[in-house]
């Protein structure tokens, strides 16, 4: 059985590998017809000339937006080695790399649901490269695909690894919303502990995502001292910085509740609904870990981040990928048994549907840009503008109900 099946896997791969250098192709030839402009890369070369010049880190306004240093002064040292290159050059290779971290991403998010084959990664990156938030990621320049893959790397190692949490920890110093991971780690240890279980692996794990975290924080502090002083006695808690929440492109709930109440200052509704929901979603994502679902847990968490951070841009929602392969994976092997059929179908249709929300580019349909137009959107239009936050709360309700029928019949 096994001679006649391997030279079929030795065909798959070559066709796979060769629909995904198409699509990446293809891909690369309409970012350069849409002129891209790459403009957090430029934002990101700025900060590493500013380091290098011994400028004011967080008071940096650079390219024709004016746009200002949001990231912690550990990612301007990362900066650095940018202002060595062209902007032509730099272009180039940001382009590369995050095609080449895509297939990464896939990989490990295929990993955490143990369908790593080959020509699977070839397939699923082909698809993936042409839905909003990649497209909107590379577009920019932006670094998203480099975080979730130091993330994922992290998640995916074996138990009780040498380098368990260093993944976690500098995602974290580079920009903040990763730390949910540690946290989501550090709540599960101690759950688990608290149940008198081995809480120990997790504990561990939070213990090297905070060595690591340290590690690059202070490192950034003896390189920039002031900057580090500012950032994290300041501009840490100047979240408009980054900037309209009303904006379109802020998938958060604020952003949604901005819209919908018509507000620049949704106030103590988007803190009591993100209260609401970090805890309900932090719950899943632990009670998923427990249970040995792994995947789950990691989705789930990244998930409650992108709701509840301040402002979530759409090129943040990345981690649609591993919701779409989770729940794709998932209803394949649901199919497996009969009694689990309507499961299998509910999760291919919920996994299409996830994909067409991300491919559809809808929230660009809506009136946006100059003129703080999503003040005056319509029903229609909120609905348009909300689609990734109602899709990450139909993947946590999902989760959720899965993890409550699971329960019962233990």
């Amino acid at each position: 059985m096994t001679v006649i099946a391997l030279p079929r896997v030795r065909r798959r791969a070559p066709v796979a590998l060769g629909a995904c250098l198409l699509s990446f192709a293809a891909f690369w030839w309409a970012q350069r017809a849409a002129h891209v402009s790459m403009i957090d890369l430029m934002v990101y070369r700025a900060e590493g000339e500013t380091v290098r010049a011994g400028g004011d880190l967080y008071a940096l306004r650079t390219t024709e937006a004016h746009l200002p240093t949001t990231y912690p002064p550990f990612a301007a040292l990362l900066f650095t080695p940018l202002t060595l290159l062209d902007a032509s050059t730099m272009r180039t290779l940001a382009t590369a790399g995050n095609l080449a971290l895509l297939v990464v991403f896939v990989a490990l998010s295929l990993r955490l649901v143990d369908h790593a084959r080959v020509e699977g990664v070839w397939w699923a990156s082909a698809a993936a490269v042409w839905c909003e938030p990649v497209w909107t990621t590379v577009r920019y320049g932006q670094i998203n695909l480099l975080l979730g893959v130091l993330v994922l790397w992290d998640l995916t190692r074996r138990p009780g690894h040498r380098w368990a949490g260093a993944g976690i920890g500098l995602a974290a110093a580079i920009k903040l919303t990763p730390a949910l991971f540690a946290m989501f780690l550090l709540v599960t240890g101690v759950v688990a502990y608290a149940r008198r279980g081995p809480g120990g692996p997790w504990l561990r794990h939070v213990r090297g995502s905070a060595v690591a975290f340290a590690g690059a924080t202070l490192l950034a502090a003896c390189a920039l001292p002031y900057d580090s002083w500012r950032f994290w006695s300041r501009m840490v808690f100047e979240t408009g910085r980054v900037g309209l929440v009303e904006d379109t492109a802020n998938q958060s709930l604020r952003g949604v509740l901005a819209r919908l109440l018509h507000t620049t200052q949704p106030g103590l509704w988007w803190v009591a609904t993100a209260a609401v929901a970090g805890s309900l979603g932090l719950g899943v994502a632990v009670a998923a870990e427990l249970r040995g679902r792994r995947a789950w847990a990691v989705a789930a968490c990244a998930v409650t981040a992108l709701l509840i951070s301040p402002v979530s841009w759409s090129h943040h929602w990345v981690w649609c990928v591993p919701m779409v392969l989770i729940l794709g994976t998932r209803g394949r092997a649901a199919a497996v048994g009969a009694a689990q059929v309507t499961a299998a179908r509910t999760a291919l249709v919920t996994a299409a549907g996830t994909s067409l929300v991300f491919c559809s580019y809808a929230l660009w349909w809506v009136p946006h840009g100059p003129g703080r137009l999503e003040l005056r959107q319509t029903g229609a239009q909120l609905t348009l503008s909300a689609l990734y936050e109602g899709a990450g709360l139909v993947f946590l309700t999902l989760i959720g109900v899965r993890l409550w029928r699971t329960y019962r019949t233990v």
